[in-house]
This record gives C-alpha cells, structure tokens and sequence, in this order.
C-alpha cells in the first residue's frame, strides 16, 4: 500500500521551489505527495507530476473580511478530512496555518517551531537541506548527500522562440508576498538598467520579465530597446523560457528559484541575506554577494531585517562585477555553483 504525505507550504515560489527536494526524497521513498498550497504557487506545483496540489487563497486567509478566511479554512478541511496521512508537515511558523489541518488524521504531524530546535530552519543553513532534516526526522547534524534542485517534468512550449542571439533574461522585481514586502532584498532598478544597456551593446538579446505585479518596475526601463515581458507569462512560461536562456540575472526572490529549477546559467545578487541559504546548489549559478566589509552583513535573521537607510551591501555590487560574472558564464559555464563576495 502506497503511503501519503502532506506538506503544507502555501508560498512563497521561493519557499516552495526550496521545499521541493525534501518532497522529491519523500516521493522516491513510496510515498504520494499532497501539498496544501496558494492559489498563486499552484502552477508551479502542477510542473511536477509527482505532486498533487491542493490550492486555498492565501490572500483571503489572511485578508480582511473574516467570513473569506473562514470559506478557505473550510474549503481545506473539506478536501482533506477523511484522508489517512503517513506524515503531515506545517513547513510554516505562523501557527494560524495548522488551523488548515485541524481534522487531518495524521501518524505523525509536524510544524516548523522556533521553541523546537529540532524543527527550526538552523540560521545560514540551505533551506532546502534544512526541509529535508526536518521531514525525514534527522538529528541536527545530519548531512545530506543532494539538495540539488528538481527540475519540472511537464513544461509547456516556450513562449518566446529563440532569435540565434545569446539571451539573457533580467529579473528586477519580486522580493514580496501576501504577507510582506522585502525591498532590501532587490538590487538597484538603476543597476538593471545600467546592465541592460552593457549588454545589448555586446549585441545580446536582452529580456525584462516578471510577474504582473512587479508592473513597478517599467518607468525603470522607458527609452531603453530592451524586450519587456513582464506580466506577460504564467509561472509555467516562465519556467519553459528561463530553461531557454543562456543566462539569467536577478537578486534573492522568486525568480532566483524559478531559474535554479532550470539548466540556465544564474547570476544571483545578495545582500542582506546570505547565500548560504537560498542560493540555487547546482552547476551554473554564480552568487554575488555585496558588503564583504560590511560588518552588519548578513542583517536578515530569518523574520527581520536590521534598519536600513542606504542599503550599502546591494549598492556595492556593480554592474561592470554583474557583467563580468554574466560573461564569464557565457564563456565557461561553472562546473559547480560558487559565491563571490564583493
């Protein structure tokens, strides 16, 4: 008899893209994956035809109106209860979401806990590395053997054909949820921008994209020829068109784990929050990591960030060090990601 599993991990695409390893070790194990979800990483989760999503609105749950929320609660109860699970994981902290599974029978039940040293995400640590302890009830000084990424298995066509030019995809928004925005997180617009022009000077075909929320970004971008998507792609496109470049520039967000997942070559820009925990662990990604002198670096300890004026740890990372990692990708693909700090 198969086993069941359930993972509760509602957002964000960075969180789940990171939970997705853990998932995949539980699968190859026997087990058949339900994962509670958000509306909004659903299609993200569909890539995967191992996964069996069940997606609430997050929004709702925690918007305003009382009378939503409770619809969603009961939407997820009605979907889960009667269903016997071999393991159900909360990979959340906020105890609301174990409201979620209140009438899920469960052999063991689980939730990320900061009283529980044993289920807290340890500081610094790869987060997917830190998932798969916590599922598979290992000690905290466990080492795994593979947190690579897993690819998708079902993509759809790409929704840009390829010009023959080398391509390279820049990502400069993202770095918020339903729950918070994170600014500190993003590399200057002003860098992107200055990046772009260095490289369709070099003659490469150059793409803007994000979702239809990081709409902000485009006056950024007026009178630059640059090829804007953003807004213009599903999740799944997305994923199907940075499996298409030949490399992709962004900062600590979505888009970050959204090309982790594909064979892209990445260059990743840190700051505030160190690589050691979200940075994509697998050939061809390059993290550049800002404010090496800078002695409140890292300042994100997981919740919240130090107050910040000027953001100094980004602003160091220039675009002549962004260009010069990106050609050094082009040129020799890295055999193995690696961190520079800068």
């Amino acid at each position: 008899m198969t086993r069941r599993s359930l993972i509760v991990k509602l957002g964000a695409l960075g969180d789940v893209a990171s939970a997705l390893p853990a998932a995949w070790r539980l699968h190859q194990s026997g087990s058949r994956i339900d994962w509670l979800c958000g509306t909004a990483v659903e299609p993200l989760l569909r890539c995967y035809s191992w996964v069996h999503p069940v997606a609430i609105d997050e929004t709702k749950i925690f918007g305003k109106r009382p009378d939503l929320a409770v619809h969603q609660v009961l939407a997820a109860w009605m979907r889960l209860t009667g269903i016997g699970y071999d393991l159900c994981a909360t990979l959340q902290y906020d105890r609301r979401y174990r409201l979620l599974t209140l009438p899920v029978r469960a052999r063991r039940s689980i939730a990320l806990d900061r009283n529980v040293r044993a289920l807290e995400l340890v500081s610094e640590r790869h987060h997917s590395w830190e998932f798969d302890r916590i599922l598979q009830y290992l000690p905290d000084g466990y080492a795994s053997e593979n947190i690579s990424p897993v690819s998708p298995d079902t993509l759809p066509a790409i929704p840009l054909p390829r010009s023959g030019k080398i391509r390279v995809a820049l990502a400069p928004g993202g770095a918020r949820n339903t729950l918070r925005d994170d600014p500190l997180r993003r590399w200057p617009l002003e860098s992107y921008a200055a990046l772009a022009h260095s490289l369709m000077d070099q003659g490469l075909e150059v793409i803007l994209t994000g979702s239809r929320s990081d709409a902000w970004i485009n006056p950024a971008f007026r009178g630059i020829a640059i090829d804007n998507r953003v807004g213009q792609w599903s999740v799944p496109e997305l994923l199907a068109f940075y499996d298409s470049c030949d490399c992709v520039v962004t900062h600590d967000t979505g888009s970050l784990h959204l090309a982790g997942l594909t064979r892209c070559g990445l260059v990743g820009i840190f700051g505030p929050t160190a690589p050691s925990k979200a940075m994509p662990r697998r050939a061809g990604v390059v993290g550049l990591w800002g404010g090496e002198r800078l002695p409140c670096r890292p300042c994100y300890d997981g919740r919240n960030f130090a107050p910040c004026r000027r953001n100094e740890c980004m602003i160091s990372v220039t675009p002549a060090r962004v260009l010069t990692a990106v050609e050094s990708l082009l040129g020799a693909p890295a055999a193995d990601w690696r961190v520079e700090s800068t």
